[in-house]
């Protein structure tokens, strides 16, 4: 399946496009909200495993639906060292499925499920991760883009 088209802005104002990943592998990650536990966590582990990543020619892109701003002060805060994407009216979250019904305190609400898609140099998605933990996710990533790479 090709991967949806995107185009937004990164913390710094400069506006990504799917276009550019053309011929490298690219990690594309959906989480809820900058500063919180589990997706300062994820981003956490993301940046800890940019050389793994980086050895690879893979990239990584995390969108949310956070503000430029917003993640400009992550990204600073947490020395983040791959681009976050900005979705506000989360029109990329939802063409990719991670826009979603959750459910907190049992009150009902939309929000950015936590995937991640593994897309290939050509722009197809090989790999979709779905609600993941955290903490495993990179490994777990890593170990199926060499299995993908050299198959």
């Amino acid at each position: 399946m090709k991967a949806p088209f995107f185009k937004l802005p990164d913390q710094d104002g400069k506006y990504h496009s799917l276009d550019e990943y053309k011929g490298k592998w690219l990690v594309l990650y959906f989480y809820p909200k900058d500063n919180t536990a589990g997706c300062t966590k994820e981003a956490c582990n993301f940046r800890d495993s940019r050389q793994p990543f980086a050895k690879r020619g893979v990239a990584i892109v995390g969108i949310s639906k956070d503000s430029v701003e917003s993640h400009q002060k992550f990204a600073q805060e947490h020395q983040l060292n791959f681009t976050l994407l900005a979705d506000p009216d989360h029109k990329v979250i939802a063409s990719y499925d991670s826009w979603v019904m959750k459910k907190f305190l049992g009150k009902e609400y939309e929000g950015t499920a936590r995937n991640t898609f593994l897309i290939s140099p050509k722009g197809d998605i090989m790999k979709e991760y779905k609600n993941v933990n955290p903490l495993m996710h990179v490994r777990e990533i890593l170990k199926d883009l060499d299995q993908l790479r050299f198959s």
